[in-house]
């Protein structure tokens, strides 16, 4: 099977609150709104983050986003009134991350260093 695209999907109560807040986590508006209850980041040319508002199944997502240095993206965090948790180390120590969450519950967790 061949993939050519991913898409990750946080189900949300209410769709405009939520994109207030993952305005505020990416740093910039949705680049599309394809319908009322949906918004798209595109974070990579083959990586999107949408918000679809699922009341029913709101609060069940894990999201990983890799960053290149996890001091600086929680800086910008903290600069848009955004806090992670404490940052935590795996892999032996080679991995570095923290999360934080949405307004349903939603965990994103950022991940320095995925695949040393």
């Amino acid at each position: 099977m061949h993939v050519s695209h991913v898409l990750a999907v946080a189900p949300v109560r209410d769709v405009e609150t939520s994109v207030l807040w993952y305005e505020r986590l990416i740093g910039r508006p949705a680049d599309t709104r394809p319908m009322p209850s949906l918004a798209d980041w595109h974070l990579t040319p083959d990586g999107w983050v949408q918000v679809f508002e699922s009341p029913e199944h709101a609060g069940s997502t894990l999201l990983n986003l890799t960053v290149a240095d996890l001091d600086e993206a929680l800086a910008e965090l903290a600069a848009r009134g955004l806090a992670a948790g404490p940052v935590q180390s795996g892999g032996g120590g080679t991995v570095r991350f923290a999360a934080l969450h949405d307004p349903d519950g939603n965990r994103i967790t950022l991940v320095e260093n995925p695949v040393a």
